[in-house]
């Protein structure tokens, strides 16, 4: 279930989604979605992540940063979570922290501001029906947007260079976002890492990748056309970015849908 922020978030979150899982989930492979996710369990399943090799139980409330390492996930049946997806650009308007520091990990919320995260977990689990959680949510983005709209305008800048990306999918040129932004390559990178948590060639091969995803998981196309039209080098630069980000290959990826079904990978993957 897919819920669409309120008007005036609608320019920082792009989603409220509720995922019950269905069946025991295993070390499924979870994509790098290029988005920033607030998680918050609202059934009390049990759930982790394994982000590089390291196992991490999910918490009440957990902050998945930008994924650029291989990422798998492990759910107990039953379990069920609402998930906020914020933009790329957006996150450094609530959260205090340099988004560089959620970047391949996912960070207990606790440990990032205990008293004011365990408020906002018991105001969400108290609340009635499911309108009623994402109420109080929403409650707590605009509190943290007042707080840190000084942020705004950095925030803003990032997106529109950030457009090229999503625009043209091709490898990324600084030089000429630079040229064409009036701003230095330096401070772009800067900008990046503090606002983004990643760099600007980090991001611009996610953006890329995302592309290349639906076509690998919904289409038989040969992996050299998938690579060509989303601005890989050719198909040996594609098939190791691929691997890069989720530790498997293309070709295991479609066998794994054949496996698995739609169903579950929509389940793991939100919004891909």
């Amino acid at each position: 279930m897919q819920i669409s922020p309120s008007v005036s978030l609608a320019p920082y979150i792009k989603s409220y989604t509720v995922v019950t899982i269905d069946n025991d989930l295993r070390d499924e492979v979870f994509y790098p979605s290029g988005y920033i996710d607030l998680i918050i369990n609202i059934s009390g399943g049990t759930a982790a992540t394994t982000i590089n090799g390291k196992r991490k139980d999910t918490p009440d409330i957990e902050l998945l940063g930008h994924l650029t390492l291989p990422t798998r996930l492990t759910v107990a049946q039953g379990t069920s979570v609402l998930i906020a997806r914020i933009y790329p650009y957006a996150g450094t308007l609530f959260f205090s922290d340099p988004l560089s520091e959620f970047t391949n990990c996912a960070t207990d919320m606790y440990d990032v501001a205990k008293s004011e995260i365990r408020d906002l977990y018991d105001c969400i689990m108290q609340a009635g029906g499911l309108h009623a959680k994402i109420n109080v949510l929403e409650a707590y983005f605009l509190q943290q947007l007042k707080k840190n709209e000084t942020r705004l305008k950095k925030a803003v800048m990032v997106q529109a260079l950030s457009q090229h990306f999503f625009m043209n999918h091709q490898t990324l040129d600084l030089h000429a976002l630079a040229q064409g932004s009036g701003l230095s390559e330096r401070y772009i990178q800067k900008l990046y890492l503090k606002n983004i948590g990643i760099s600007p060639s980090a991001f611009a091969a996610v953006i890329r990748f995302n592309k290349s995803l639906p076509m690998v998981l919904n289409t038989s196309e040969s992996l050299i056309a998938i690579a060509y039209n989303c601005g890989y080098y050719d198909q040996a630069h594609f098939i190791k970015e691929f691997k890069k980000f989720t530790g498997i290959t293309p070709s295991a990826s479609r066998h794994s849908l054949i496996k698995n079904d739609m169903d579950l990978q929509q389940a793991v993957n939100i919004g891909f």
